[in-house]
């Protein structure tokens, strides 16, 4: 018995459309403004706020993104007049705009109608009405009212001159991405019917026979809700995937309707790469789908050296581009208002943090948002025009900020030169943290925060690569600080490209399991044991607190939290554990394949010793030591009309940093030749 199940809801898969315009229409300059919610004001401010946006240097504003009850006030009845006049106020100041569809902020007339449509979580309760974004993906009426709300704007709005970009719905996947309800159970036997085609591949891939949890038929299929003990790891793993694609068929939805109707506009959705923010979409699928990718990155306002975590947020993005300009579309003037604690960003650091968006690939800076609100959760969130007023430090920082990105018009369509790769996969990282692994100490994010600081601080511009679709030659050194499953074309593609050349440096616990999250026939690491040269006998996990040394050719390391009995397989040893468990075993070892090479790190090494070893490793990858001051960072772009490189001082301390040649600072006019000086927490731009 199989019983497919069956549905006339859309497929999950679906074909690849003809894509759009990949830049705002109309928009000849970077993009400057914010999220506009002129609805929460009386109408005569309008006017005031659109002549401030231009004495601010406003490019282009966001609208409508949560005006879905204010624009269809009950069931098929719209009212579009305000919003006709807003965007001919805006049209008149020479603003663009991004128009939302309002689809994360369904009304209560709507959920009045269809409360199933509000989703339930795992553990069985049902969200309720009065934040923002609970949804059902899966819900049919919502699907339906969403098409319905998108169609209408399209067609009102498509052949407006004010309009350059679609918005659709708003950060997927934040605040809840997966609903556990029997409506969205039915779609996942869907989704796992076109996945898998039988009742027994589903079985063979889930290892069903491990505690007896065999199917006979897809309709006795659930969601991982709720056991009393750990759920099977591969119907979690489907099941995320599944969550992911859910959301993505709502937007391939209303993408379609706006490409049918609005042609000549491009479509985009607001991202939230960094690792520290969104975790439940699978950015890689997503970046497909887009006509521009555009994300959204607050700082980790605690964090001492946050810089680093937005430098990698915007690498990320970048590399979902494919290397291609992108949109930063929402980051804070100061301080946002849901941390545990809300530090406000000092002076300076407002045009420090939007001009190093701008150095990894942005095409613009733009916020949440541009008036702040009186009332509601957000209140407290800072915006372009605060509280305080014109009277206030933001404000002018904000003005400041407009003239520089004016004068930096000349980057547009030039690209981030990078000087290395790190492999990265949201499947990968889902599938680690999912319970039962070996130590609470395998954190994916962790590892890869801390190889990418490493990389930072090595003054190396870093790439994003999924570890089986890129073409990774171009690059002279690859890094892989976490990956737990690899499939075997992954495999396949880096072991060509440490024989074509490069240099492949590997952290532990990669390689260990396939894309159904099972562990690959044979010694670990299954998937690398051939590139590295290498067997792990068996896992040694360290207790809380406890070190290890490590002792070699070089100085001696630390490690922490991991460490494993590594015997070689035509591997060289640098590195030996002095102590613990796996004392007298290799702990850092290098393998000769090809005409490159594949270093692998067997321990969660602190940051002095993860640099030792990346030093070498770039080293021999032929990746010269920067000689730069720690948090200065160096980014250059390059395009049609010469290089533009990009230094930003984090620091409190003036920096002179070489120059390969001559040129002009662009944000102050100065001719440079030899050196650049920039002064301590600001930003300079060469065009060289």
């Amino acid at each position: 018995m199989d019983h497919r199940p069956t549905s006339e809801n859309t497929p999950a898969v679906a074909p690849r459309p003809t894509t759009g315009p990949t830049w705002p229409a109309g928009l000849d300059a970077l993009a400057y403004g914010g999220d506009y919610n002129p609805e929460q004001w009386p109408e005569e401010v309008w006017p005031e706020d659109v002549r401030l946006m231009r004495e601010a240097g406003v490019t282009m504003v966001s609208v409508g993104i949560f005006s879905w009850s204010l624009l269809e006030t009950e069931r098929g009845q719209y009212e579009f007049g305000w919003l006709d006049r807003l965007l001919d106020l805006l049209h008149e100041a020479g603003i663009r705009v991004d128009l939302g569809t309002p689809t994360v902020v369904p009304p209560a007339w709507f959920y009045r109608e269809h409360p199933e449509a509000l989703p339930v979580s795992r553990e069985g309760v049902r969200y309720e009405f009065g934040g923002r974004g609970a949804i059902c993906h899966s819900s049919p009426a919502y699907r339906a009212a969403a098409a319905a709300i998108t169609e209408q704007l399209a067609l009102r709005y498509a052949g407006h001159p004010a309009l350059a970009l679609w918005h659709v719905h708003n950060e997927y996947g934040v605040p809840v991405s997966a609903c556990y309800c029997e409506e969205s159970a039915g779609h996942f036997r869907r989704w796992l019917a076109n996945r898998y085609t039988t009742v027994k591949e589903l079985n063979e891939a889930w290892g069903t026979a491990f505690w007896g949890q065999h199917y006979n038929r897809w309709d006795d299929v659930r969601p991982p809700r709720l056991t009393p003990t750990a759920c099977n790891p591969a119907q979690q793993l489907d099941w995320a995937r599944f969550t992911s694609d859910a959301m993505l068929e709502n937007f391939r939805s209303e993408r379609d309707i706006l490409h049918r109707l609005a042609p000549g506009i491009p479509v985009t959705t607001n991202f939230m790469t960094a690792l520290s923010q969104c975790e439940s979409v699978d950015y890689w699928a997503w970046g497909r789908e887009v006509d521009i990718v555009s994300n959204d990155h607050y700082l980790v306002a605690e964090a001492e050296r946050n810089h680093v975590n937005l430098a990698m947020s915007a690498d990320i993005t970048r590399s979902v581009a494919g290397g291609k300009p992108w949109l930063l579309l929402e980051h804070s003037t100061g301080a946002v208002n849901w941390q545990p604690r809300n530090i406000a960003k000092r002076p300076g650091e407002l045009a420090r943090n939007s001009l190093a968006h701008v150095a990894r690939g942005s095409e613009g800076a733009m916020f949440f948002q541009w008036r702040a609100s009186r009332y509601g959760t957000e209140k407290f969130h800072s915006a372009m025009l605060p509280h305080a007023g014109t009277d206030s430090r933001i404000w002018r920082e904000v003005v400041a900020l407009g003239s520089d990105l004016t004068s930096l018009g000349a980057v547009r369509g030039s690209r981030v030169v990078a000087d290395a790769a790190i492999l990265w996969d949201w499947q990968s990282w889902w599938a680690q943290k999912l319970e039962w692994r070996p130590s609470v100490e395998l954190d994916a994010r962790e590892r890869a925060d801390a190889w990418y600081a490493a990389g930072y601080d090595r003054h190396l511009t870093l790439d994003f690569a999924h570890p089986e679709a890129a073409d990774l030659s171009a690059y002279p050194l690859v890094l892989v600080p976490a990956l737990y499953l690899m499939t075997e074309a992954a495999s396949q593609n880096l072991r060509r490209y440490v024989e074509g050349g490069g240099t492949l440096v590997v952290s532990y616990f990669s390689g260990i399991v396939d894309e159904h999250d099972t562990v690959h026939a044979g010694p670990h690491p299954g998937a690398l044991r051939d590139v590295l040269g290498l067997t792990v006998e068996e896992f040694g996990p360290l207790r809380a607190g406890e070190t290890v040394r490590l002792t070699g050719d070089g100085p001696e390391l630390t490690g922490d939290g991991w460490s494993e009995w590594v015997v070689p397989r035509g591997a060289d040893t640098l590195w030996s554990y002095a102590d613990g468990p796996a004392a007298g075993h290799p702990a850092v070892t290098r393998h000769a394949l090809g005409s490159g090479s594949a270093w692998y790190v067997s321990s969660r090494l602190d940051a002095a010793g993860l640099d030792t070893v990346l030093a070498r490793a770039a080293a021999e990858a032929g990746l010269p030591e920067r000689g730069l001051p720690r948090d200065v960072e160096v980014v250059e772009r390059a395009g049609e009309l010469g290089r533009y490189l990009f230094a930003i001082n984090h620091t409190g301390t003036d920096a002179r940093i070489p120059l390969p040649g001559d040129g002009v600072e662009l944000l102050t006019g100065t001719a440079v030749s030899a050196f650049l000086d920039v002064p301590g927490n600001s930003t300079r731009v060469v065009h060289l």
